[in-house]
């Protein structure tokens, strides 16, 4: 694309921002944005609010309702979602037409106004795991601190608030000990978590004084969508295992082939998505790839297990993890707490099972009759005239050559300009030192440092 036709691309974009802002600010409505929370407070609605937000400030909307429904998730994504909302200059509104429990209680909390459809409800904060079970109290120490401080922020009762998420909060005449808060529609309006019990968004307006406005719907693209997926820490995490598979496969038939292919592509469905959303950087992408090149010399060039492998290692799950977060550097102030750990474990976890499987898989693989062509099965006898170059290999006994590698202990080295494959005696020859050919055992020559 040339510089002019750019120029009118964004010039005719900017015009079709702005011309509902001069629009609604011509006849004097006011412009509503409204998008939905309809899904598992996890990454991709996290990224649907931010993306929300983003708009909702680029078309100066005077107003943000929120359509939540919603039974919670991870408490990191939904903290992001809190603060958000906490630091949004634009008036937000959440309606809630069936359920605002857990994660979806506190995001709610943080709206500037709560409107209710007959039959919902809210509350039910307590912090559980994947299992449902119920997590360490310090784990509920820290959702009572961020719902007491998300509800004295927008002047509604603290101690409402934390009994929505611990059992053993005493609230007169509202809570029994032992017993997790839950409000349905008139009993939130009845205590002040709700303005009002609403059918939809007209009468939620209406009841909010506003008469005279325009709708506009959050735009989410398929691109959006597809980024939302690939960001999930599941697929994030299954993207690690191919990555990790695929690198795998290809070290045990080395070549450019299907592994090889299938590793590069999960990486880049990896990365992309975190790098256009901004999480993923350029410096963790680069420690990420020179952590494959750690692997890959001490496999090939300094073989065993060493510094250069022990390094590689920790820079891919560093550029892994790192990609999954919103820090800057080794900033972690803007990160909510807990994130890097989580994004940390998906990594750990994802490279504990990868490589145990790859390795069950790669045996099951090349055994199978199935895949006849991954390996070579066919018997060469001697009757049909296969020998086997062992009785020149035996007549190099005796013979003096050069370590052409490191022998660690296996190499290469020469004699009389020719190469041989070699195994060092000792276990480790530098390269460079004569050595002596003492033997000959699984079709490498047996090696000693000469005198």
């Amino acid at each position: 694309m040339n510089k002019k036709s750019g120029f009118w691309k964004s010039f005719f974009i900017a015009v079709l921002m702005v011309l509902p802002m001069v629009s609604h600010a011509q006849n004097g409505k006011k412009l509503v944005y409204q998008f939905a929370i309809d899904e598992e407070i996890a990454p991709p609605a996290s990224l649907r609010v931010e993306k929300a937000m983003e708009e909702a400030k680029e078309i100066k909307a005077d107003i943000i309702v929120v359509h939540i429904n919603t039974f919670g998730g991870t408490l990191d994504d939904a903290d992001k979602i809190r603060t958000a909302f906490l630091e949004s200059e634009i008036p937000i509104y959440a309606y809630i037409d069936n359920n605002a429990a857990s994660a979806g209680a506190l995001i709610s909390i943080a709206c500037d106004s709560i409107y209710m459809h007959s039959g919902s409800s809210i509350g039910a904060a307590t912090v559980v795991n994947q299992t449902g079970e119920v997590q360490p109290d310090k784990y509920q120490s820290y959702m009572r601190s961020l719902m007491r401080a998300t509800a004295e922020a927008r002047g509604r009762r603290p101690d409402i608030a934390q009994a929505m998420v611990d059992p053993d909060i005493f609230v007169a005449g509202i809570s029994d000990s032992g017993k997790v808060l839950t409000f349905t529609t008139s009993e939130a309006v009845q205590y002040g978590f709700c303005e009002a019990e609403v059918e939809n968004v007209k009468t939620l307006l209406s009841h909010a004084g506003v008469n005279e406005y325009t709708i506009q719907e959050q735009r989410y693209t398929f691109i959006d969508k597809v980024i939302g997926f690939l960001v999930n820490p599941i697929v994030s995490g299954l993207l690690i295992m191919l990555i990790i598979g695929g690198i795998y496969f290809e070290l045990q038939q080395p070549g450019i082939g299907f592994p090889l292919i299938l590793a590069l592509s999960a990486a880049a469905l990896y990365f992309a998505p975190l790098y256009l959303d901004g999480l993923a950087t350029y410096w963790e992408i680069i420690i990420f790839i020179i952590g494959l090149v750690l692997i890959a010399l001490e496999i090939f060039v300094f073989p065993g297990f060493g510094v250069s492998g022990v390094m590689g290692i920790i820079c891919v799950v560093t550029g892994l993890a790192f990609s999954m977060v919103g820090n800057v550097g080794f900033d972690f102030s803007g990160v909510p707490t807990g994130m890097f750990g989580n994004r940390l474990m998906v990594t750990l976890v994802s490279f504990a099972v990868a490589l145990p499987l790859s390795m069950y898989l790669g045996k099951k693989l090349f055994e199978s009759t199935l895949f006849g062509g991954l390996a070579l099965n066919t018997v060469q006898n001697t009757n049909e005239g296969y020998t086997v170059a062992v009785e020149q290999e035996k007549t190099l006994m005796g013979k003096e050559g050069i370590a052409a590698t490191i022998l660690r202990p296996a190499g290469k080295i020469v004699i009389d300009g020719k190469y041989y494959d070699a195994v060092a005696q000792i276990s480790y020859i530098e390269k460079g030192t004569p050595v002596e050919v003492i033997d000959y055992v699984n079709g490498s020559l047996v090696v000693n440092i000469k005198g």
